[in-house]
């Protein structure tokens, strides 16, 4: 009888990944965040869309209002952070899945962390210094 073998995978060789739970934290993170995310996602469209009459009462002065308040501005604020985290974490996967070059794969996430910084910090910015007081 011949002996059968099996040919060699073509998956690109990385080197030996260092004991880290970064992964696992990860994936929780992404669970943990979902549920709060649908929490957050899904009380802002209730308020905003349906509570109270509806989008024809979203303006600036809305806004202005709701944003006088720490705890709107705190809901808002967990909602950008955790959206814009959700999905870099997840657009980080993809890339980790699919970019076969080691530099293509370091420069796109380089693009990815610089983009969800500045997301992150000009939307931090534009919460917490808004003023409903703009003259011309």
């Amino acid at each position: 009888m011949s002996e059968l073998t099996l040919a060699k995978p073509r998956a690109p060789r990385r080197p030996a990944a260092r004991r880290s739970n970064f992964e696992l934290y990860s994936w929780l993170f992404m669970r943990i965040s979902g549920v709060a995310l649908v929490v957050l996602v899904l009380g802002h469209l209730f308020i905003m869309n349906i509570l109270d009459g509806g989008v024809h009462r979203i303006n600036f002065g809305f806004v202005a209002g709701r944003w006088a308040s720490p705890f709107w501005q705190f809901w808002d604020l967990a909602m950008l952070w955790l959206a814009q985290i959700h999905g870099g974490n997840g657009l980080r996967t993809v890339i980790n899945d699919y970019a076969r070059k080691d530099a293509t794969r370091f420069w796109l996430k380089v693009l990815l962390y610089v983009s969800m910084v500045l997301i992150i910090a000009l939307g931090t910015y534009v919460i917490f210094t808004f003023d409903p007081n703009i003259t011309d």
